[in-house]
Order: C-alpha cells, then structure tokens, then sequence
C-alpha cells in the first residue's frame, strides 16, 4: 500500500476541499452532493484511465528512480492543473477569444455557457487525441522488436508487415475519414487538428531517438576506466538523457489524450468546474500511483499480455475518439471496452503462466 500512501493522502485533502466548496454554496445537502460527486468522478477517471497507467508502466519502467519520482511530482502537477483545468480552459479561451481569467470567471459563475463552448469543440479534441492514440496503438502493433503476439498468427503476420510509415499513413487515412464525417464549418479545424496530433507523436519521438543518439554509453566509459564526471550538472544531463525528457513528453500528452474525454465525460454529472477538478484529479493522482506500482511490482512481467490489453484499448479509444466527431458514444461504453480488453488480457496471462508452468 506504500505507492497509494500519497494518493490517499491528497484524495483526502481534495475531499476536504470539495466539502467546503459544496458547503460554502449550499449547505448541508451541498457538502454531500460535493462529497458524492467528487468520488464518483475519481472512480470514473480510474476506471477510464486503466489502460492508460499500464501503457505508462510499460515506458516508466526503464527509467530510474530520479524519472518515476519526477513523473509523480511535476507529472501529476501537469495532469491535475494543466490537462484537467488549464488545458480546457486554454481552449475555451481561444475559441471565444477572451482571456484565461475571464472564461475562470465564465466557468464558475455561468457553468452552463462554458460546457457548452467547451464541448463545441470536442470534434478538434477529438481530431487530435484520436490520431496520437492511434499512432501509439500502431506503433505498438507494428514494433519488431515483440516477441509475444497475443493474437496469434493474426497478430504476427500484421507485426510483419507493419511498418512506423504504414502506421502514419493509416492514421492519416483515419483522420481524413474523420474530417469526411464532420460538420462542413468544422472540416478544416478538424483536419489540422489531425495533423496536429501526428506531427506531436512524431514530434516526441524524434526528440526521444534524438537524445538517445546522443547519450553517452557508460557502461563503456566504466569498462575503459574513465573516470566519471565529478560536475554535478554534467551527471544532470546525463540523468535527463537517460530518463528522457522525450518519453516524459509522450506520457504527458498520451495523459492530455486521455484527459479530455474524461473532462467532457464530467460534465454530463455536474458542470461545477471545481468539483471536477477535484474529481479527476482524485483519479489521475491513482492513476499515477497505479503506475508506479505496476512498475515496482513486475506486473508486466509476471501478466505478460497485460501491455498488449491495454494498447488494444488504446487502439478501441482512438477510433471512438475519431467516431464521435459524428456519433454520441457513451462514456460507459468507452470505460467498459478498455476494461474488457484488460480483464482478457489478465485471463490471457494466466493461461500463459500456467501453460508455461507446466511445461517446465
């Protein structure tokens, strides 16, 4: 229980918090209602956010201690205030044109006006989480370097054929059907959203091969006999490359990705934008912690079809992303599919362990 010690202790400050706001603005039965709704929305950011935790777990665990600490400090201050406040109201303000303040203003005195300019642009959102999503699916169903195939032949004929290129240009594909679907006013904001979210995946991953081009192999220094460097700042850099900053930019926008549709999912419970707030960061802050644990526990490594369950989910989230540029997919739904290719992943891995098991 130690990796959700942190988790429990900011779920109770953020309830606190959420009691005094529905007291201060209705009482009693306001402090309940807040108190509800807060640990609704924290369940549900779990429950959407699963997949999401064991797709961080399969990157996290190659980076040190220094990483995973930052990815649970800075990395759940960027979830909580940027993805889950400042980045819809970010949007808010650069379709309506005014300032931060003033759609805070419009977001908490006329919550209605803001949910309503905040889903009008759910298809450019959607554009854009759906392409980075895809492209993270993809990627992985393509990447040579598996062994496991979860779907058999199926999958191992698709990972032969499959290329980083085939993978883009699926995605544009999708993205091009996705604009064909859409309103005639929204198709070119729709496609450049698009675009947007392969140049980022893209993007992140240059930055990624970039700095592991240029990381120094010390291993090789230590089996020459160099001497390490005594300067603090040059065992800095050596750290940040090593980490990646590249990878921890790809976590934070997979994390942005994943966060809207849970942002816009909360509005249909309430449209307090501090309750939600207060809500979904309860549930990114689990999130987050899940990841750590599965990476300290060796989940993946003992549940080996586990990562595959999860981008499969990915995958099933990205074309719902893309879909519900035309068609209204319930949030139930969305939560339920990524769940069922976990929980099949699970039952996957057991059957492997025990098949394994029996034949040594």
């Amino acid at each position: 229980m130690r990796h959700f010690r942190i988790s429990f202790l900011v779920t109770f400050i953020l309830m606190a918090v959420s009691g005094w706001w529905g007291y201060s603005h209705g009482g009693m039965p306001g402090l309940i209602n807040a108190l509800w709704i807060t640990g609704v929305l924290g369940v549900m950011e779990v429950s959407l956010s699963f997949d999401n935790a064991v797709v961080n777990a399969s990157v996290l665990r190659h980076w040190n201690e220094f990483w995973q600490k930052l990815f649970l400090t800075v990395g759940i201050l960027v979830a909580v205030f940027g993805m889950r406040l400042l980045f819809p109201l970010v949007i808010v303000s650069v379709a309506t044109g005014l300032g931060l303040v003033d759609v805070w203003t419009m977001a908490t005195t006329t919550p209605d006006v803001y949910a309503k300019h905040l889903t009008d642009n759910h298809a450019q959102v959607a554009a854009f989480g759906g392409a980075f999503l895809l492209l993270v699916f993809l990627n992985f169903l393509f990447d040579d370097e598996k062994e496991l195939h979860w779907l058999g032949w199926a999958e191992e004929k698709v990972n032969a054929l499959g290329t980083e290129s085939l993978a883009v240009l699926i995605t544009m594909g999708a993205v091009a059907a996705c604009v064909a679907m859409g309103p005639v006013e929204e198709k070119y904001s729709v496609l450049a959203s698009g675009i947007v979210g392969i140049a980022v995946y893209i993007g992140v991953n240059w930055i990624s091969g970039l700095l592991e081009e240029g990381e120094p192999d010390l291993q090789d220094d230590e089996e020459e006999g160099a001497a390490p460097a005594k300067n603090g700042n040059g065992d800095l850099v050596k750290t940040v490359a090593r980490g990646s900053i590249g990878g921890f930019l790809y976590l934070e926008v997979l994390d942005a990705s994943f966060s809207f549709d849970g942002v816009i999912g909360a509005f249909a419970i309430t449209n307090d934008v501090v309750i939600i707030m207060l809500g979904l960061a309860i549930g990114a802050m689990f999130v987050r912690s899940m990841t750590v644990f599965l990476v300290h526990k060796g989940t993946l490594d003992e549940f080996v079809y586990l990562e595959h369950g999860a981008h499969y989910a990915i995958g099933i989230l990205a074309l719902i992303m893309l879909a519900s540029v035309k068609y209204h997919i319930p949030e139930w739904f969305t939560g339920l599919s990524g769940v069922a290719f976990i929980l099949v992943s699970l039952w996957s891995s057991l059957r492997y362990r025990k098949r394994h098991a029996a034949q040594a």
